[in-house]
C-alpha cells in the first residue's frame, strides 16, 4: 500500500480501534500506543525520499473535473508530519496518566477524538492542494470540538461555542473565499514550488488575497482571531498539548507558511510588498500577546498567551518573503511544538500531583518535583531561545531572515519578545525552586523529606523529561532540519 495513504488511515483505524476495546482500558491505551508508533515509523519511512527529492504523490478521488483530493509529500509537510506523528506517542502516554490521575470519564470518546485530529493533521500535511487542506483543515477542526468540550461544564461548553464559532466563522467566510478566488485566478489550487499567482494578480489584490488567508486560518491566533484558544484552555491538559504542540495551532501556520512558499512565492510576496502589512500584525500579535502573559497567574493561561505570541513567530518569518525567514519558521514549527508541549505536560503533571494551578501557588513545589520543574526550565529555556536549546536556532534563522528580508528593525521584535519570554517563564520554575512553600504543604512530605508526589504519576512525569530531553537534542542536531527545509 502507497506509504501516504497508509499513513492517513493508520490514526482513522487507531480510532475505530479505540472505540472496539473501549471496554478494556488497558488494551484500549496499550492500542493506541502501538498505532501511534506505527504511524510515526511509516512516516519516518517516507523521510529519506523527500531529503533525496522525491515528491511522492496519491491521488484520493477526484471530486469534480480539476478538484482533486490528493496526497503530496514536500519539505515543510513532512517536517509537520514528523511533529505530529512522533508528539502523538508521547501525548498519548502521558494522556493515560492524566486522564487517569484525574478519573476523567468518556476516556474512550476522547482518545477516539484524538486519533481523528491526528488523521486530520496527518491529512493537512501531506495536501496536494487548497481544496485538500481546507478539507483537512476543518476536519480538524470539528474532531477537536468533542474536546474542548470534554467536561460538558457550562465553562466548557461557552469555550466550545467560541471556539467553534472563530474557527467555522473565519474558515468559511475568508479561508474558503481565498481558495476559491485563487482557482479563478490561476486556473489551480496545486501547491507549485514559487508559487502560482505571480502574473495572476496585482496591486491591491495581493495583499487583500493574503489577508484572506492569514485571518481566514483561524488556527494560527493571529489577532484579533485568538479568543478561541485561551478559551479552550478549560478542556484536560492533553487536549492543550494537542492543540498548543501537536495538531491544531501548527495546522494553522503551517498552513500560512505553506501559502507563502507555494501559492504565493516568496519573489513575489517580496517584488509586492504584499506581506507589509502582515509582518505589523505579526509584530503587534506577539507583542501584546507577551505583555498579556505576563498578568496571567494562572499557569495554562500564561502559556496560552504564549502560544499565541510565538505562533506570530512563524508569521512573521513568512512574511519576511525571504529564504532564510522561511526556514527559520520552518523550524520554529518544530522547536516551539517540543518546547510548548513540554511547558503543558508540566502544568498538567503539577495539576495532576500536586492539585495546583495558579503559580503564586508554586512556591517550594520544584524541590519536591524537580524533574516535573527542571524539565519546564529547559523547555523554558527552548521557548526564550537561549543557547544549548533547539528554540535558538530557530529564533536566529528568523533574525537572518528579518535582514536577508530588508526587514532588520523586526529583529529587535524578536529580541524584546525573548526578553518578554524571560519574564513570564522564568519566575515559574524560580519561584517552584527558590520559593518558600506553605506550612500546609511539610504535611505531604515523608519523614525523611522527601515527597512521594512525583512517583504517583509517573505517566505524566516521564513524557516532559523526554520533551525535554528532545529541546537540547534539536540544538544539537538542527543541520538535517534545516537541510530538509532549504528543499522547500
Amino acid at each position: 500500500m502507497n506509504a501516504l495513504l497508509l499513513a492517513l488511515l493508520i490514526p482513522l483505524g487507531g480510532a475505530v480501534l479505540v472505540q472496539l476495546l473501549g471496554r478494556w482500558e488497558n488494551l484500549r491505551d496499550g492500542s493506541i500506543v502501538v498505532v501511534a508508533s506505527v504511524l510515526f515509523g511509516v512516516v519516518l519511512s517516507i523521510l529519506p525520499h523527500i531529503e533525496a527529492g522525491g515528491r511522492p504523490t496519491y491521488e484520493l478521488v477526484e471530486v469534480l473535473p480539476g478538484l482533486v483530493l490528493g496526497l503530496k509529500v514536500e519539505p515543510l509537510g513532512m517536517l509537520f508530519a514528523l511533529v505530529a506523528s512522533g508528539l502523538w506517542i508521547l501525548t498519548s502516554i502521558y494522556g493515560f496518566g492524566y486522564m487517569r490521575g484525574h478519573h476523567e470519564e468518556n476516556q474512550t470518546r476522547f482518545f477516539t477524538c484524538f486519533a481523528i485530529a491526528i488523521f486530520a493533521a496527518i491529512g493537512v500535511a501531506f495536501s496536494r492542494n487548497l481544496f485538500t487542506l481546507f478539507t483537512f483543515y476543518e476536519v480538524l477542526t470539528f474532531s477537536t470540538y468533542p474536546l474542548v468540550t470534554h467536561h460538558q461544564t457550562d465553562e466548557a461548553k461557552r469555550a466550545g461555542r467560541i471556539y467553534m464559532g472563530i474557527l467555522v466563522s473565519t474558515s468559511v467566510c475568508f479561508l474558503l473565499l481565498a481558495v476559491i478566488w485563487t482557482q479563478h485566478l490561476a486556473g489551480t489550487t496545486e501547491f507549485t514550488p514559487g508559487g502560482i499567482l505571480d502574473g495572476k494578480v496585482s496591486g491591491a489584490m495581493v495583499p487583500l488575497l493574503l489577508a484572506l488567508f492569514v485571518f481566514g486560518t483561524g488556527k494560527a491566533a493571529v489577532m484579533p482571531f485568538h479568543r478561541w484558544l485561551p478559551a479552550a484552555m478549560v478542556a484536560p491538559t492533553p487536549v492543550s498539548a494537542l492543540l498548543h504542540a501537536v495538531a491544531v495551532v501548527k495546522a494553522g501556520v503551517f498552513t500560512v507558511l505553506k501559502v507563502v512558499v507555494y501559492i504565493f512565492g516568496l519573489e513575489f510576496l517580496a517584488l509586492t510588498h504584499a506581506s507589509t502589512w502582515l509582518l505589523w500584525a505579526a509584530t503587534i500579535t506577539i507583542l501584546v500577546a507577551s505583555v498579556v502573559a505576563l498578568t496571567k497567574d494562572n499557569l495554562k493561561a500564561r502559556l496560552a498567551y504564549s502560544t499565541i505570541s510565538q505562533l506570530s513567530y512563524i508569521v512573521l518569518g513568512a512574511a519576511f518573503a525571504s529564504t532564510a525567514g522561511a526556514i527559520g519558521a520552518g523550524m520554529h514549527i518544530a522547536m516551539h511544538a517540543v518546547g510548548k508541549i513540554t511547558l503543558f505536560f508540566c502544568a498538567g503533571a503539577v495539576m495532576v500531583c500536586a492539585h495546583k494551578k495558579n503559580i503564586s501557588q508554586m512556591h517550594g513545589l520544584g524541590r519536591r518535583m524537580p524533574w516535573t520543574f527542571g524539565a519546564f526550565a529547559i523547555g523554558s529555556m527552548s521557548i526564550i531561545g537561549l543557547p544549548f536549546s533547539g528554540g535558538m536556532w530557530s529564533k536566529w534563522f528568523l533574525g537572518v531572515g528579518a535582514f536577508d528580508g530588508g526587514h532588520g528593525v523586526f529583529a529587535g521584535v524578536l529580541m524584546v519578545s525573548s526578553l518578554l519570554s524571560i519574564g513570564y517563564l522564568v519566575p515559574v520554575f524560580g519561584r517552584a525552586f527558590l520559593g518558600t512553600p506553605d506550612e500546609h504543604e511539610h504535611e505531604h512530605e515523608h519523614d525523611d523529606g522527601v515527597s512521594n508526589l512525583e512517583r504517583e504519576h509517573p505517566l505524566v512525569v516521564i513524557p516532559p523529561v523526554l520533551t525535554a530531553l528532545g529541546c537540547v537534542v534539536l540544538f544539537f542536531h538542527s543541520e538535517r532540519l534545516y537541510t530538509l527545509l532549504a528543499g522547500m
